[in-house]
Formats: C-alpha cells, sequence, structure tokens
C-alpha cells in the first residue's frame, strides 16, 4: 500500500472515529429542523448536500457534506470519502466539473483532498486566482513531508480563519 493511501486511511479512520457523535448529533438536529420546516431544504435535499466534483483522472464522484459550519464539521463530514479512497487528507480542494481549473491536466493526477496549500492559505492577500497556483504548485511538489507539513498547519489555519470571522 502506497504511504498516502496508508495516511488517509489510518488517520482519516482514527479521525472519522472521534468525530462520529459529534457528526450524528449535527445530522439529527438538521434533519429535526428540517422536518419542523425550519430549514430551507431545496426538492429533494437531506440531512447531506451532494455535488459531483471531479476527483483523480478527471472521473467525476457525489461529494456528501453534512452543512454544518461549527467546528468545521462540514470539512469532517467528508472522512468517509477519504476512508473509501475518493479523497485525500491533503490535496487540491475538489472541484465541480467545469468549474474554473477543474479540468487543468495536473489537477487530474492527483485526488482531491480535505485540506491542501490554498486551504492552509486561505485569506491571504495573494490574488484572486491564488488557490489554483497553490493547489498546481502541490501536484508539482508533494510528498509526505509537504503533506505532512500541511495537516500540522490546518488546526493552525481553522483557528485564525475562526478569529478573524469573530471580529
Amino acid at each position: 500500500m502506497h504511504p498516502k493511501r496508508l495516511l488517509d486511511l489510518t488517520l482519516g479512520s482514527a479521525l472519522l472515529a472521534l468525530a462520529t457523535p459529534a457528526l450524528l448529533a449535527a445530522a439529527a438536529a438538521r434533519a429535526l429542523r428540517h422536518r419542523r420546516g425550519t430549514g430551507t431544504p431545496t426538492s429533494g435535499e437531506g440531512v447531506l448536500v451532494r455535488e459531483t466534483v471531479t476527483g483523480l483522472r478527471g472521473h467525476p464522484f457525489t461529494l456528501r457534506t453534512l452543512p454544518v459550519r461549527r467546528l468545521r464539521l462540514d470539512a469532517l463530514s467528508r472522512l468517509p470519502h477519504v476512508v473509501r479512497g475518493e479523497m485525500s487528507l491533503v490535496g487540491p480542494a475538489p472541484l465541480r466539473p467545469g468549474a474554473p481549473g477543474a479540468d487543468a491536466p495536473w489537477r487530474q493526477l492527483v485526488k482531491p483532498g480535505m485540506t491542501g496549500l490554498a486551504q492552509v492559505r486561505r485569506g491571504s492577500t495573494l490574488p484572486w486566482d491564488e488557490p489554483l497556483l497553490l493547489d498546481q504548485h502541490y501536484v508539482e511538489h508533494h510528498g509526505m513531508g509537504l503533506d505532512a507539513a500541511l495537516l500540522l498547519r490546518t488546526p493552525v489555519a481553522l483557528a485564525r480563519e475562526a478569529r478573524r470571522r469573530r471580529r
């Protein structure tokens, strides 16, 4: 098994096990809100939001996300995709087919990730096209060292983003 896949499988499974109680509680609360009519579900929408995104080698898959921002449960709700092998913990952000950069040849070389250079650097003062440039840089230079550094920087970036929102 490739070391990156081994990391995705072990760390992804451990994080999913830790996050499951909070995810279940958030899903139950969302389902109750929708059942009472206080939520704003669209036709056919359930607890999870589904969207088609491009994966490895350009193959589309259905990304399921629990749309809850508290404690970044929306991101953690994507962990089953990591465990199944559709996504990686670290990689370029998943994009819908037809989105700018979604069909770039370099993007199709790796799985989309839950975090990456673009996600860690979000909110910087660089130009609007920074995420695509950072995703491309990641694909061209990825490795276990960079993945480990990004995984360690992600909680710091999330805390910084939360502080920025509170202001």
